[in-house]
């Protein structure tokens, strides 16, 4: 039970990548606060996650109500040992895959937005409270196009999950002398939710490529991921900071 008397606050928690870290840590004792943005989806991922979960809606892009989120959870539960940052992606894009040249200044920065400031703004409300507590940990969810290994994610994607990691890297030595670790994962195409069916929709061919070119013979489910954030989020990585693992079943471009 490695997340007893942990208290783990979530974005992007009513399903995906963040639930199924929620589920894991709910299920080895921790309490878990899932934030997300969507009313349904959180209410039916904290009736599949059962009493230890709670749930605080809020959009992760929105200061005014990130902070009072944080501020509400430290209320009442007395402290934040966990921050996993979920929030993120590339399909709120017509054409997530586009290059530069094909990407308007407007899908340029939802992109840039959408996946540097939730993970900025939680960070940036969390730290002074782990900061005091001398203790934290944090989790940033990158991706491997943020090292430019990805030839199906578009340019504004792949500089926002580098910038995950540069974030990532920075902030460790920013934390490190308050006992605060800062980790983040690089998932390669993960069958989320969101992202099935434009796996879908994808020809065989092009299914069965993807496939091949993976050592480990498929492609990654949301667990596959929730597993590393959990190792890196529990006392298991107690000396381990500032570091971008690749969870990718092998795929190295």
């Amino acid at each position: 039970m490695r997340f007893t008397g942990k208290i783990a606050l979530i974005t992007a928690a009513a399903n995906g990548i963040g639930k199924a870290t929620a589920d894991i840590m709910a299920r080895e004792g921790g309490t878990v606060v899932c934030v997300d943005n969507h009313p349904e989806r959180l209410e039916a991922a904290l009736k599949a996650l059962g009493p230890s979960a709670h749930g605080r809606l809020c959009d992760a892009l929105d200061q005014s109500q990130v902070d009072p989120v944080v501020a509400g959870v430290v209320k009442e539960f007395g402290r934040i040992d966990i921050l996993v940052n979920a929030v993120g992606g590339s399909t709120i894009i017509p054409k997530p895959s586009a290059t530069v040249e094909e990407h308007s200044l407007d899908d340029w920065q939802k992109i840039i937005r959408f996946n540097l400031d939730g993970t900025f703004l939680f960070t940036h409300a969390v730290v002074p409270i782990m900061k005091q507590q001398k203790f934290g940990k944090i989790v940033n969810l990158a991706s491997i196009a943020g090292r430019g290994m990805s030839v199906a994610s578009g340019s504004a994607y792949a500089t926002a999950k580098g910038g995950i990691i540069a974030l990532t890297r920075k902030l460790s030595f920013e934390l490190g002398p308050f006992g605060v670790t800062v980790n983040a994962i690089a998932p390669s195409l993960t069958l989320t939710e969101r992202i099935t069916p434009h796996w879908n929709q994808r020809s065989p061919e092009s299914q069965a490529a993807q496939i091949g070119a993976t050592p480990l013979r498929r492609v990654a489910v949301a667990a596959d991921q929730a597993k590393v954030i959990c190792f890196l989020a529990s006392s298991d990585a107690d000396f381990v900071t500032g570091l971008t693992i690749d969870v990718t079943g092998g795929l190295s471009g």
